[in-house]
């Protein structure tokens, strides 16, 4: 029996412990909340980018590899369909460090076309990629750098 009481008071204690981890994570404040909006963004933009490196490298002179140029831009395609959601905290007015334009907010719409454009063009040069074909490969990569560029020429703070 005692055994059993120990066991219940156990349980209790670190079912207890989650509720108030979870709990906590619901109070945070405004300013901790558009700090974890911008940290998500820059993961996932940094996720892009990884998958992007190799491509560019390959337009650039790298050797061409098709497998791997298919399979970053089918990964690209994911991730680009995860943009607007990962943007959609608006986190103008806040202490954050970020190179996102206040605009983005004001054009939602937009913003998600850019990225369906993103989407669009990173399986359609995963579908070039995968004939094995350099010149189709990279005549389908102008369309989607293409499509970095745009939303960056508009949403993104010029640093370069």
């Amino acid at each position: 029996m005692r055994k059993i009481l120990i066991l219940v008071s156990a349980l209790c204690v670190t079912v207890s412990g989650l509720l108030m981890v979870v709990s906590a994570q619901d109070d945070i404040t405004p300013e901790q909340r558009a700090a974890q909006a911008v940290d998500q963004r820059k993961a996932l933009f940094k996720t892009l980018r990884f998958n992007l490196i190799p491509i560019a490298g390959m337009a650039q002179g790298a050797p061409f590899n098709a497998e791997v140029a298919e399979r970053n831009a089918r990964r690209i395609a994911a991730i680009a369909s995860m943009i607007p959601e990962v943007m959609a905290e608006d986190t103008r007015g806040f202490a954050v460090e970020t190179t996102s334009l206040d605009s983005i907010w004001d054009n939602m719409s937009d913003l998600s076309d850019k990225a369906q454009a993103l989407e669009d063009n990173a399986i359609a040069f995963a579908e070039a990629a995968s004939t094995g074909e350099f010149a189709t490969a990279m005549g389908a990569f102008r369309a989607l750098g293409g499509s970095c560029g745009n939303c960056h020429d508009t949403y993104r703070v010029d640093n370069d």
